[in-house]
């Protein structure tokens, strides 16, 4: 299943991504002349929290968990030279519902880390990827 995405030069160094439904996000370099979207390389990070945030919710529903929120955390460590691959990444779900059990977060995490978020199984053979996690309850 191919998918094609266009990145459109804007002026100076910004630059608008659209994806194959026509949904678009502004990148940017971070000086203070461009600094009007995200660096490329954190919309990496960006797209890993979305990926496995949104396996992570659709799990928790479908065990009948009482989900009430959920903030993804993604921290990278890159390489000091250049071209600065991340070579570590970190992952902390703050997860928050009502009598949300353990084993079923930890079960959902688990799942979309090494089976449905596309995003982690790409980058997982370049980076360490770990992952922890906080249930609160509400």
């Amino acid at each position: 299943m191919a998918k094609t995405t266009r990145v459109k030069w804007v002026e100076k160094k910004q630059f608008v991504g659209t994806d194959s439904s026509k949904h678009s996000v502004v990148m940017s370099s971070q000086d203070e002349e461009n600094s009007t979207g995200m660096s490329p390389s954190q919309l990496l990070l960006v797209a890993l929290g979305g990926c496995t945030a949104y396996d992570v919710v659709s799990i928790l529903e479908k065990k009948r968990q009482r989900l009430t929120g959920l903030e993804v955390t993604v921290t990278g460590e890159q390489e000091a030279n250049p071209p600065w691959p991340y070579h570590k990444i970190h992952i902390h779900y703050e997860v928050r519902g009502q009598a949300l059990g353990d084993k079923a977060v930890h079960d959902a995490i688990k799942i979309s880390e090494e089976k449905y978020c596309s995003v982690a199984a790409t980058v997982r053979g370049v980076a360490e990827i770990t992952y922890d996690y906080t249930i609160i309850e509400d």
